[in-house]
């Protein structure tokens, strides 16, 4: 699906949200990559590859969201490709608060300041989630796209 940056619901009402609920919704640290990847491997194994490339650059491309020191979700961009957002994930029991939508408008804003003026969302999960936040269309024949012919673990 595609994003365009320079049209953006505002981050700040997002985070205030985010903030009444008690959660803090920020950039992760440098230190904190064993702890966050870690929490992704048993949380969301199949994403933890990505989180951990999101350490490669500077700033990192990784967003979390806490509440005091328990992490409830995360959403990364460029860790598949340039300009690619994802992944992203809530564990469960925070989900349908708006946390997933704030976690996305973070990384999107971070994307346009970095000078991006569209994201690609790479693995789209829930089409509807992102289309109704952030109004993403799809993009004709992308699917598999860059995700063809990748190696899986064995079962």
């Amino acid at each position: 699906m595609l994003v365009k940056l320079y049209e953006l619901p505002s981050l700040e009402n997002a985070l205030a949200t985010a903030t009444m609920q008690g959660v803090t919704v920020r950039r992760a640290l440098g230190p904190e990559r064993p702890v966050v990847v870690a929490w992704v491997q048993s949380n969301f194994a199949t994403s933890a590859a990505e989180v951990d490339i999101a350490w490669c650059h500077l700033p990192i491309s990784c967003f979390i969201a806490v509440r005091g020191s328990r992490i409830l979700g995360f959403a990364c961009y460029d860790t598949t490709a340039r300009n690619f957002f994802g992944p992203e994930a809530i564990i469960p029991e925070e989900r349908g608060h708006g946390l997933g939508r704030t976690l996305l408008l973070a990384a999107l804003h971070a994307q346009r300041a970095q000078g991006y003026a569209y994201s690609i969302v790479g693995g789209v999960g829930p089409a509807e989630f992102y289309a109704k936040s952030v109004g993403a269309v799809p993009i004709a024949g992308s699917s598999p796209g860059i995700y063809a012919g990748m190696l899986r673990p064995a079962h």
